[in-house]
């Protein structure tokens, strides 16, 4: 395809999405055709470096083999069959990931905030039923700075303006406390907290990490004072930060761990509530459902995912390439970088806001051939697949570098 056949391509893409899809994003100005492995193509035939993963959903690359064979191996048996009846799909995927996070039940949703919103209702249900809060007066302590998806009940607890105005009234029962700040978080509860629903790591608010005694602490006073931890290891979890969960890198061990992004393997969309029957055993038949979740298309996916996780080797993989990224970054500190924040292939970059916002520098970098993403203004993210190559992290941090070289002029 030549230049102008791709650049016309791509902008009829643009236009006919701007004209027929909500604007409840503003992408960078790239058409995506096709993906393999840390890299995707555009409708023009030019090649970037994934370095967003969809938001760590694609954490085992694009098109990884082992798990497009699954889905088209169960493509071609059958697809969905609702939980009206039993699949056998279904028992091997969630005896699998229970054994995975060495809990022992699983409730499989679709979406991330599908299983936010199912731990929600979990912890209010055991509140009611196990602890004996009055009815309606359960207490859930969340963080400020939180990103936990965008329904209006997980908005209700958000700081976030642009989630929030105008998509009032707002749920009742959230009550929000300093991230990184035990004391504040445990004078919260009372006799009617029945949870703390918490980020391990605050992704969308730049990749923020608590101080390493916090979730420490957090599990001791949760533990003490007989109310649930709930980890929020959407984005964190799965090999991204270097470990199965975030929460094994700090020694923790919650109540219940939300999952979604890379469990559908960027396939399909899977989500799942872990826990022990003790908590997760007080849903009732009939309280909770999802036609899609558990369906055989996504647990055979799902499935693959937990068996590349269950050799270690992605874990390592992350640990060990996240430590050379981190390392690469800190050396641009001073020349046009404030701060880096991070774990595993995970890293939120302050750019001094004095050469430009975050947007500019993506868009800078998607220029040279690198996707990432900014948040909250002067901060960008990189979350490269976790297949990537060391040589391909350097290339992407020079490309980085020479971005700020050509704003500071």
């Amino acid at each position: 395809m030549s230049a102008v056949t791709g650049t016309a391509s791509m902008a009829a893409a643009i236009a006919l999405e701007e004209e027929h899809a909500a604007h409840n994003y503003h992408p960078l100005e790239v058409v995506v055709s096709s993906g393999d492995g840390a890299w995707v193509t555009d409708v023009a035939g030019r090649r970037y470096l994934d370095c967003l993963a969809a938001y760590s959903a694609v954490n085992f690359g694009h098109g990884h083999p082992v798990l497009v064979e699954a889905a088209k191996v169960q493509l071609d048996r059958i697809t969905l069959t609702s939980r009206a009846f039993h699949n056998d799909q279904l028992g091997p995927f969630v005896a699998a990931l229970a054994a995975l996070a060495h809990k022992d039940m699983v409730l499989p949703m679709n979406t991330g905030a599908e299983a936010v919103e199912s731990g929600i209702k979990i912890a209010r249900a055991w509140g009611y039923r196990v602890k004996g809060v009055p009815q309606n007066q359960a207490k859930i302590i969340v963080a400020d700075g939180n990103f936990h998806g965008r329904t209006t009940t997980i908005i209700s607890f958000s700081n976030d303006p642009d989630a929030r105005n105008d998509f009032g009234p707002f749920t009742p029962g959230f009550v929000s406390v300093p991230y990184g700040d035990a004391a504040a978080l445990e004078a919260a509860i009372d006799d009617n907290t029945v949870a703390v629903l918490l980020e391990p790591i605050q992704g969308e608010a730049g990749v923020l990490l608590p101080p390493a005694d916090y979730l420490p602490a957090v599990r001791e006073i949760t533990k003490r004072h007989n109310v649930l931890f709930i980890a929020d290891e959407i984005q964190s979890g799965l090999g991204r930060t270097g470990a199965t969960f975030q929460c094994d890198n700090v020694g923790v061990v919650p109540d219940l761990y939300l999952l979604g992004k890379a469990l559908g393997g960027g396939i399909i969309p899977v989500s799942a509530v872990v826990g022990n029957a003790d908590i997760l055993g007080v849903l009732r038949p009939g309280e909770h459902g999802s036609t899609f979740g558990g369906n055989p298309l996504a647990a055979a996916v799902g499935l693959a995912v937990v068996s590349l996780l269950s050799t270690g080797e992605y874990q390592a993989r992350a640990k060990l390439l996240g430590e050379r990224l981190q390392a690469r970054l800190r050396t641009l500190i001073g020349s046009g970088v404030v701060a880096v924040r991070g774990a595993g292939l995970w890293a939120g970059i302050d750019i001094d806001p004095a050469l430009g916002t975050g947007r500019q520098v993506c868009e800078l970098l998607m220029e040279r051939g690198v996707l990432a993403k900014d948040t909250h203004g002067s901060t960008i993210r990189l979350a490269p697949p976790i297949v990537v190559e060391a040589e391909e992290l350097d290339w992407a941090v020079d490309q980085l570098e020479a971005v700020l070289a050509e704003l500071r002029g």
